[in-house]
């Protein structure tokens, strides 16, 4: 839930214009929210000095816009050595606030006329290492889904269909919770799922996914259901929609129970594993993959091209000059 209350009036109408006219998911709302209430907040520390330190102490509820009119490129940049430096944010965390406060500026300064110049208009976006993505072998993927399929445990075809769901298709932990029964075409084998910036997108499901999903659906509670959870694919024990947290957790102890580290695979690893997987032995087109995982740019989808170390062993053993003495 947005604290609307805590943030100054031009700070909701942006968020507003977010939601209505730039039709950003309410998980891209959450994420402006709280980088650019930061933001301000450091500018009211600095233009304010109090004696506190915290951040997340300062009002801001009251700010006027007169304070906004006086920032400069220089006061971003250093809210932004203020996150390297004494925050310890990654480069990664770094873009996406730069990334937040474009937008922001932009609406400020061309969208409301709130403000005259735009002070984000050369920011430029820090610079992030490419690193290969972690994944699960086939052969403990395998180990993964055999645990699952434990009937000691009274879930153990939800959470089946939980992580065939994730391993074979690649989808994001968003896209998985939200699924409504409706969502899912049966005869064409499909599925439609909103992905990042509330763009649409269909999954084919292959036979593992169906069955999973069959049989899961067998034994789904359909009585005392909440009026909003009715339509909802998965269930949590309380008879509603499934939470991201308890997803979560059951991708943990599901990974532990397979005796994988719980600290280097996590529920987005399982997507890189779908992925990884679907290229190292499925011959899949590039572009067929960038497809399927929602990707908007084809650079994304290229990381998986690069992380299986054997063919690159294989390219220097086949080189002509390897036998040469």
């Amino acid at each position: 839930m947005i604290p609307r209350e805590a943030n100054p009036t031009f700070l909701n109408s942006f968020l507003d214009y977010s939601i209505t006219i730039l039709n950003k998911s309410p998980n891209t709302i959450k994420e402006y929210n709280y980088d650019i209430a930061n933001f301000l907040k450091f500018i009211e520390l600095n233009t304010n000095p109090t004696k506190e330190v915290d951040l997340s102490e300062i009002d801001i509820s009251n700010m006027d816009i007169s304070k906004i009119k006086d920032i400069k490129l220089e006061d971003i940049h250093r809210y932004i050595s203020y996150m390297a430096t004494i925050l310890k944010s990654s480069a990664s965390t770094r873009a996406r606030k730069v990334s937040a406060l474009r937008v922001f500026f932009n609406y400020l300064s061309n969208k409301s006329k709130l403000i005259d110049t735009n002070p984000a208009q050369n920011l430029e976006t820090p610079k992030i290492g490419k690193r290969i993505p972690k994944y699960l072998s086939l052969d403990e993927s395998m180990q993964l889904l055999d645990v699952t399929h434990d009937e000691n445990n009274r879930n153990n075809l939800r959470d089946y269909a939980i992580i065939t769901l994730f391993l074979n298709c690649g989808m994001r932990l968003s896209e998985l919770v939200n699924i409504d029964i409706t969502d899912i075409n049966f005869n064409d084998c499909k599925l439609n799922v909103i992905g990042k910036g509330n763009k649409e997108r269909t999954i084919y499901l292959n036979k593992a996914c169906l069955n999973a999903i069959n049989d899961y659906l067998k034994v789904r509670q359909t009585k005392t259901l909440k009026t909003d959870s009715r339509k909802a694919l998965f269930l949590s024990e309380r008879r509603e929609r499934i939470s991201n947290r308890t997803v979560q957790t059951i991708v943990k102890n599901e990974l532990r129970k397979a005796g994988l580290d719980i600290n280097k695979y996590s529920v987005h690893k399982l997507r890189h594993t779908a992925a990884t997987l679907m290229y190292q032995y499925g011959n899949v087109d590039i572009r067929a993959l960038q497809e399927l995982l929602g990707h908007e740019s084809i650079s994304t989808t290229e990381i998986y091209t690069h992380v299986d170390n054997s063919q690159v062993r294989n390219a220097v053993e086949s080189n002509p000059l390897a036998n040469f003495k």
